[in-house]
Parts: structure tokens; C-alpha cells; sequence
């Protein structure tokens, strides 16, 4: 009969044993033979980490198939601890060697499957051969980190690399009660993926107690008593009792290189869509072969479990005259990084990049369902797609849940090759438990589509980075927003307020448009284009202007214990700044109301905080429950802007747990100096007022002045500058004003400069070379002219005023000021001063 096959198996696992179960169901009289070196033909190898950390209790449920088991079912002959050494491929045999016995046969084939896999990387670097080095492959190499763990109690280990062993071994001794250094030779983790949707990664891992050494290669090792002593790039010694190098896998080819198959570019073997290598008779599947990328058509090497799968399934049809077709590689992953997940599918913004691909990208920052319906998290969700056809490309999220239904339903689309359009028409499956009327693919899709067909220009982080003095950055946000962080030199009128203050913005330049997520930059553009205005919406927002700029990658909050699975309630335990509270006052701190703002997108978790703040009592407590990973940073940057006390910080299940306490005379009193006092604390220091002296009108002053002014106001602060003698040509117009004027009125006139344009260095002033250098070395450095910075002054609220005495004095009438500058004296400036925390005289 033609099913009279012989058919040899080289390896195991995913691809061989899928092969051999395949080719039994496919022919009773098939000869088949397995062989494989370990003791294991089929196990669970990415569930290796998960039984380490002791997420997977049972050791035999990794074990998915044993020989004897599968020899019962399937007839198979199977050869553990056997390695093929070579292939004689004209008299198609193969020589194995029993491992055991230390003896050699040959055995010949009609058709001839290689899935030997891939072995984990271990560069030749000094001590790399010391004991206490343990790489993960397969349940030999877990067995023995176990025993490791059992019998020497390791309390620090060193995991050099940050892919996916690297990350799940990273979680897994940290649930083991290990400290972890993870190193990473790359700027990030999860390197396949794009920098900005890892960055929350980064943070997760830090608040998770990781000792994180991005752009960091381990120089050497060196055996140190019962440690190890690992060498960084840094200059830096790491102690270790146990080292975990996942530093990647490298595809093994030697045996099919010794046998003349060909070999690509990529140091993998290389096969057809039939998974045929160059003979006829030999096949090749799983971690070892060259594949293409589905959405660029370039050779890679993908080792993932699933594409392997199916290419063994593939193999054995065409072994048996079926035309099955392996239609390449998407990159479908995910990973889990203790609380959160990180997942993609097709190319990432840097492997378009390097491919030179057209592509336009967004970003999204979803809820993964309702957000009435408790549960709910924040995704941050990417898609790459054609700027021309809408054609997706690729699609990256992060967060603590949904993330894997989202991914999964863009590689649907990838492969079927659907554009941001048919994503916005998706009927995808809806209940408030599970999802959202419009899920965040659709949410997507119409985000894309909108720039697609024109509706709206969008701009990107790295604009707004580079921006000249031909744009403004408009923030639309609120102004308790604002306090949470906003980017510098933003102008902020909050979307509400923008028809009613179109006059105050710039209509001669371009204006880039922010709020936190996109939403609401976009509402703004559109309200601006049919105002003749010329505008583009930041993508993504000020949340991945964070992520991007790496901004939630610095200090870490408060540490905080985790809310207690029956309450819900975070226990009390340290406050900002400081170490664990007393007992007493964890028994009488009045948390007054508690708020699920779970399901609430970001800034809605801020604002339920600050209405809460603003409606009790000072000394009293408000308790919130939110899903938004940026909360954890948003909240300690408000308590640290406002001056309320963030009492306590936690996080369970992926929820972040707040407790704030509204400032007062006891929580304003934790900012005082020891020599403060409470009552100084009530009258003044609780109230965030600046003011400043303005009494010098030369160039440099003025700018240091008004650099300072504007980052107090970003800050949150009311900012008042009192303006005298020769600083009031500061605010002069630079246009000459027909105003009556007497004749040493009009002599104090010619003599002083008018406006800011003209003011003078009071340094190095060179005949005015000196003035037009340093406003050149501005422009290059796109720092601010000083008429732009008393502009973003006015729109950001600091209030200009201009002493009337000193404007008697030298004869400046009012009419030759700038708008916007009110009049004042002594009396006032000191009534702004003695409300304020800070007061300068410049």
C-alpha cells in the first residue's frame, strides 16, 4: 500500500509530536518513529516558569503526553534519550546514538520530519560555566532550578535578559520570595514590541520590587563563597546566589547544516510552504526554521509554539500527498508580567522601520469593558496600519486585562487582510461584564479611519518634542488635570472653555492638540478646523506622551500593602515621604467616603478624587479603588501639586488602591520645616501662590523670570508678577503709542527700550550681539523667544502687574502696555506675597 511509509521524527515537543500524532491519524500502516535526547517527547515547556513560581502546583499536568501513553494510543515508536548525529541523505538514513547505552545504529527513512528546536543562547563570557548558571528549556533544566531553590534557599538572583523566560522567570522567583536583578542589554523589555507600549511594563516590574538594569550586558561571572559575583557594563558588582540566562534561543541547525541542507540568512533552516527543505524527502518544522513575516514578506525566525503546531501538521499532510500550505508568520504573542499582560500581533512600528514601510500609527487607552461594571482596567492599545488603504498592519496593548481578546481579534484581521475600516464594523460579542457597546477594537478602527479619510491631522510624541516656534502646544484638559503633569509650554484652555477663548490662541501657527487620552484633543481639532484654525491631535494623549518620554519609569510612589481580597479595603500602611504610620493614627484617620472609579478611563479616576477631596473636611480621608495602571502615578503627582497627603498606596488584582487625606493643619503640617508652626501652616503654606519682583528690564533677567512664572503655573500655582521701575519695559508694546506726554516724560522714552524684543543682556551685551546670539542659540534649541513665554504666562493665568507709581514716575501711560497688564500698588502685591510660599525679586 502507498501508506506503507517509513517516517522518522527528529525531536519531540510541539512539532515532533504533533507530526507523529498527526501522521498516525492520517495513516494506520505508517511506520513512525520518534526520537528525542531528553526524557520527555511532550511537555508544556511555556508552563515551565509558572511551575516554579508555584502558580502550577503539579508537576505531571506539564507533562502532555508521555511515551508510553503515546505509544498506547498511537503506535508510535518512540526513542527518549536518543540523539540523531547525522543524516546520510543519499542512502536516506539516519545514524542515532543511545544515549544510554553509548551506542550507535542507523535507521532508514522514506520521509524524514526535523524539529530540533532551538537552544538558549550562552555567550562566551567570562565564569559562564560557573555552578549557580541555570538556563530554562525543558523540565530537566526547570527540575533542577527547583532543587537549586529547595536546597540552598537563594535570597538574590541576577536574570539576564528581559524576553519572555526572562520576564516569567523574573515573576517566578519573585513569587518564590527571591530578590531580582533583571538585566537587559536593550533600552526596554519585550524587546519585540514597541518602546512606548512596554514602558508600563517597566513600572509594573519596579513596583513589584525588580532591581531593573535596562542597557545594561552582564561583562562576567565569578564564582564568590556560595554566590556568585556578576560583573555589569556599569562598573557594578551584583551579588547572587543563582543566576537565570535567558538571553534567547539560537535555532539548532547543526545536524541539518552537516547534512547540506541549506541554511538562511537567518541561521535557520530554510523550507518551502510545505515545509520541505531543499530534499525532497526531509521536511523541517518548529523553533529551527526560517519562516516569512506574514505582513512584510521578510525571512525571519518566529519561535512560537502555535505557528509550530501547524507547521507539523502541515508536513505530514504533504508526506502523505496532501497540498497542505504553510501561509506564514504573524508574531502573535503575549506575555504576563505579574499584573499586567503585554501582547501583539504583526509588525511593530520598528520592524516597519526597518522594513521601509509606509505606515501611520495611533493610540488608544480604552476601558477592557464597561466602565459602569465593576472590574474594569485601562488598556493602552497601539495599531499600525497604511496611511493610504487603512490596511492593519499591527497592533501592540498593555494592561491588566482584555488584553489577549483585543490582540487576537487584530491577528483575525491581519490575516484577513481587513482595513481600520472593517475594524470600526466588527460586531464583536458585548455585555457590560465582558466588554463595551463600542469594544476597543471598534474604538480603534474609528480612531484610524478618522485619519484615513482626513477628519481630523494627528501628530505624535516625538512632534510635540520638536516642535518650532511656528506651533503652540494646546492642552484641553482640565485644571485639576493639569496638576497631575502636563508638557511643557502648554497653553490650557480646557475643551469646555474653547469656543468661548478661541481669541486667545495663535491663528498664525500651528497648533498641537493634547488632552490625556485623545478623545478630547480630537473634539478640540475639530472645533478648531471649522474656526480656520490649523491643528493636529496628539495621539494617544498625554498618557503616551508619559510612556514615550519615559516619565512613569522615575521614582517610585509610596510603597503599600495590597487591598485585602475580602474587604476590598487597603489597610493602612505608609505615607508619602515617609516610613509606616503609627498605630494610633491608623485608628484615627476618618476615611469619610470610599470610590469605585475602576471603571473609569483616565482622568476620571483624578476628577472623582478631587471631587471627593474638595467636598470633606481637612484631616479627613478619601479612599479610592481605580483601574487606570497611570493612576498610580497621576495620584502621587496631585497630592504632590495640591498638597493633600497620600496616605496609603497598594494594588491587588491589577486594581491600585489610594487612600488621600485633604490637607489642613495636620496634613499640611508634615510639609513644614521643624521650626513651623500650625498656625503658619493654615495661614499660608497650604495655599500654592508665587509671586515674584520684577524690577530689572534687561533680557536674561526677564527671561529667567518668566521661564520660573510658567512652571510655577504648571504646576498648579497662582503666579502674580509685580512689575517696577525698569522692569515695566518688559511690558511695554513694541509699537509707538500717540499719547500725550510731557518733556521728560517723552525723554524717559527714547532712553528706555521698548518691549520685550529690546531689552538688553546684562552680561556680555556686545552692542547687541551679545542679545542676538542668545535668541539665536533659543530658536536652535526651540526654548521659548521671551514674547512667546509672556504669552504662555497670560493664557496659563499668571497675573501681570505693573506698579502705578513707578509707571508715574517715568512718565509710561497705560495705553503703551501690553494687553492683559493690570494696574496695581504696594498693597497689592504684598496682600498676593503674604498668601503665597514663594516670593522673588528679580
Amino acid at each position: 500500500m502507498a501508506d506503507r511509509k517509513k517516517i522518522l521524527i527528529v525531536g519531540g515537543v510541539a512539532g515532533g509530536a504533533s507530526a507523529a500524532t498527526r501522521l498516525r491519524r492520517l495513516s494506520e500502516d505508517a511506520e513512525i518513529v520518534m526520537f528525542e535526547r531528553g526524557e520527555h517527547i511532550s511537555f508544556a515547556n511555556c508552563g515551565l516558569p509558572y511551575h516554579i513560581g508555584g502558580t502550577i502546583a503539579d508537576r505531571e499536568r506539564l507533562l502532555v503526553q508521555t511515551p508510553e501513553a503515546m505509544h498506547k494510543r498511537y503506535r508510535i515508536d518512540i526513542r527518549t534519550r536518543t540523539e540523531v548525529v547525522r543524516i546520510d541523505r543519499e542512502k536516506r538514513q539516519v545514524v542515532a546514538r543511545d544515549l544510554q547505552a553509548g551506542k550507535e545504529y542507523t535507521e532508514s527513512y522514506d520521509a524524514l520530519i526535523l524539529s530540533p528546536g532551538a537552544a538558549p543562547v550562552r555567550p562566551p563570557i567570562p565564569g559562564i560555566d560557573s555552578r549557580g548558571i541555570f538556563t530554562l528549556r525543558n523540565v530537566a533544566d526547570m527540575d533542577a532550578i527547583n532543587a537549586a531553590i529547595e536546597q540552598h534557599k537563594p535570597r538574590r538572583a541576577v536574570v539576564v535578559g528581559g524576553g519572555y523566560i526572562g520576564l516569567e522567570m523574573t515573576e517566578a522567583l519573585r513569587q518564590r520570595g527571591i530578590d531580582v536583578t533583571l538585566v537587559e542589554l536593550a533600552e526596554q523589555v519585550f524587546i519585540a514590541a514597541d518602546p512606548e507600549i512596554v514602558e508600563p511594563v517597566h513600572q509594573e516590574l519596579r513596583r513589584q520590587g525588580v532591581d531593573l538594569r535596562l542597557g545594561t550586558s552582564v561583562q562576567g561571572f565569578a564564582e564568590q563563597g556560595e554566590g556568585l559575583s556578576v560583573s555589569l557594563s556599569s562598573g557594578e558588582q551584583v551579588q547572587a546566589d543563582m543566576v537565570i540566562l535567558s538571553i534567547g534561543v539560537r535555532p539548532e541547525t547543526k545536524l541539518a547544516a552537516d547534512a547540506g541542507l541549506e541554511i538562511g540568512k537567518t541561521r535557520a533552516i530554510v523550507v518551502d510552504e510545505h515545509m520541505r527543505t531543499c530534499d525532497q524527502a526531509i521536511y523541517a518544522v518548529g523553533d529551527a526554521v526560517q519562516v516569512r513575516n506574514f505582513v512584510s514578506g521578510i525571512e525571519s525566525v518566529i519561535p512560537l509554539a502555535g505557528p509550530a503546531n501547524r507547521q507539523a501538521r502541515i508536513a505530514a499532510d504533504n508526506i502523505f500527498g496532501r497540498p497542505s500550505v504553510y501561509r506564514d508568520t504573524q508574531g502573535t504573542a503575549i506575555c504576563k508580567v505579574f499584573d499586567l499582560a503585554v501582547g501583539m500581533t504583526g509588525m511593530s512600528e520598528k520592524a516597519l522601520q526597518r522594513a521601509d514601510m509606509p505606515y501611520e500609527k495611533v493610540h488608544i487607552h480604552p476601558a477592557s469593558h464597561a466602565g459602569y461594571y465593576p472590574g474594569a482596567h485601562q488598556i493602552s492599545l497601539k495599531l499600525l496600519f497604511d496611511p493610504t488603504t487603512g490596511k492593519v498592519l499591527g497592533g501592540q496593548a498593555v494592561g491588566a486585562d482584555g488584553v489577549d481578546k483585543r490582540i487576537d481579534v487584530l491577528a483575525v484581521a491581519i490575516r484577513a487582510g481587513l482595513s481600520v475600516h472593517d475594524l470600526a464594523e466588527q460586531e464583536l460579542s458585548y455585555a457590560p461584564p465582558y466588554g463595551s457597546a463600542k469594544d476597543p477594537v471598534n474604538y480603534a478602527g474609528f480612531v484610524a479611519a478618522n485619519v484615513v479619510d482626513g477628519d481630523v491631522k494627528i501628530c505624535h510624541v516625538a512632534d510635540v518634542l520638536s516642535a518650532t516656534p511656528d506651533q503652540a502646544i494646546l492642552d484641553v484638559r482640565t485644571p485639576a488635570e493639569m496638576q497631575t503633569g502636563a508638557i511643557p509650554g502648554s497653553i490650557n484652555i480646557p475643551l469646555d472653555d474653547l469656543r468661548e477663548r478661541l481669541a486667545e490662541l495663535p491663528k498664525d501657527k500651528e497648533l498641537l492638540v493634547s488632552c490625556q487620552v485623545g478623545l478630547r484633543g480630537y473634539l478640540a481639532c475639530r472645533i478648531l478646523d471649522q474656526h480656520g484654525y490649523t491643528c493636529r491631535n496628539l495621539s494617544g494623549g498625554y498618557k503616551t506622551y508619559m510612556a514615550v518620554t519615559g516619565m512613569m519609569g522615575g521614582d517610585e510612589p509610596p510603597a503599600g500593602r495590597e487591598v485585602t481580597s475580602d474587604t476590598g479595603e487597603a489597610p493602612l500602611v505608609g505615607e508619602k515621604g515617609g516610613g509606616a504610620m503609627p498605630a494610633e493614627s491608623e485608628k484615627s484617620l476618618d476615611v469619610v467616603r470610599r470610590i469605585d472609579a475602576s471603571g473609569l478611563q483616565c482622568p476620571g479616576p483624578i476628577m472623582q478624587l478631587k471631587g471627593a477631596v474638595d467636598a470633606i473636611e481637612p484631616g479627613q480621608a478619601v479612599q479610592v479603588l481605580a483601574g487606570d495602571p497611570g493612576f498610580e502615578r497621576d495620584v502621587a503627582a496631585w497630592c504632590n501639586s495640591t498638597g493633600h497627603r497620600l496616605v496609603d498606596l497598594g494594588r491587588s488584582n491589577g486594581h491600585i488602591s489610594a487612600i488621600v487625606q485633604k490637607n489642613g493643619v495636620q496634613a499640611a503640617a508634615d510639609r513644614l520645616p521643624a521650626t513651623g508652626t500650625a498656625t503658619q501652616v493654615e495661614a499660608g503654606i497650604s495655599k500654592k501662590n508665587k509671586t515674584m519682583v520684577v524690577f530689572s528690564g534687561e533680557l536674561d533677567k526677564a527671561l529667567a523670570s518668566f521661564i520660573i512664572a510658567n512652571g510655577a503655573a504648571a504646576m498648579g500655582s497662582k503666579v502674580t508678577m509685580f512689575f517696577t521701575f525698569w522692569g515695566l519695559n518688559v511690558l511695554r508694546r513694541p509699537e509707538k503709542v500717540g499719547v500725550a506726554k510731557n518733556l521728560v516724560e517723552r525723554m524717559f522714552g527714547w532712553m528706555m527700550p521698548r518691549g520685550a524684543d529690546r531689552l538688553k543682556l546684562s552680561k556680555m551685551h556686545m552692542g547687541g550681539a551679545g542679545a542676538a546670539m542668545i535668541k539665536g542659540i533659543m530658536r536652535k534649541k526651540n526654548v521659548q523667544s521671551l514674547p512667546e513665554l509672556i504669552e504662555a504666562a497670560k493664557k496659563s493665568g499668571v497675573r501681570l502687574v505693573a506698579c502705578a507709581m513707578s509707571m508715574d514716575l517715568m512718565g509710561i501711560k497705560r495705553e503703551e502696555l501690553i494687553d492683559g497688564v493690570e494696574e496695581g500698588g504696594v498693597a497689592m502685591y504684598l496682600d498676593s506675597a503674604e498668601s503665597g510660599t514663594v516670593n522673588l525679586f528679580i
